[in-house]
């Protein structure tokens, strides 16, 4: 089979494999081993040149499987040659697109990744401590000294005046200082 070795599409070759499949069809096992040793031959070099290691090796069996599910569909005036090259060009685009799908990028191991840990761990603190005011004094501390806003914005969010939202604040804050006192004492 010399002359398949690069291509299974013409030639005494070709036309020796077109005759083992139909002698295969009408049930000469000897004639479908033969044509599947030569074709298995021809598939491996053909997918060497095109696809590296396993995918080489899973595109071959693709196509060997291909041919046996569909031997059937082989019609011996046409050229074997060709319907067996046609086969592994699909195997050999279906494993493209597969490579393509699974295809990877290395991480740069020296990427920085922010430690959100002692943020979090603050904020369930701070939640815990809000929860110990009273909900005028909280609510009024979570809109101005924690998101941001204006006096004047947590007056109409709250239904406080201004005056009362920045009494509420300082009261909150001092109540806040005096439970992290407590806490601290506590610890020691």
């Amino acid at each position: 089979m010399n002359s398949l070795r690069d291509t299974p599409f013409g030639g005494a070759a070709a036309d020796q494999w077109g005759r083992l499949m139909v002698a295969a069809r009408a049930g000469q096992r000897h004639a479908y081993d033969q044509l599947f040793r030569e074709v298995d031959s021809w598939l491996r070099r053909y997918y060497a040149r095109r696809l590296g290691g396993p995918a080489a090796e899973d595109a071959r069996q693709d196509a060997l499987l291909a041919i046996h599910v569909n031997r059937h569909s082989y019609v011996p005036s046409r050229p074997f040659g060709r319907w067996v090259a046609a086969i592994a060009r699909y195997k050999w685009i279906d494993q493209l697109r597969d490579q393509s799908r699974t295809a990877t990028l290395p991480l740069d191991e020296e990427i920085p990744i922010e430690d959100h840990g002692e943020a979090a761990t603050s904020a369930i603190a701070i939640n815990d401590l809000l929860g110990r005011l009273k909900p005028a004094q909280a609510d009024a501390i979570r809109l101005v000294k924690l998101r941001g806003e204006s006096i004047e914005g947590a007056a109409i969010a709250t239904g406080q005046s201004k005056a009362l939202v920045k009494v509420n604040i300082h009261r909150g804050l001092k109540k806040l200082v005096a439970l992290v006192e407590q806490s601290e004492a506590r610890c020691h």
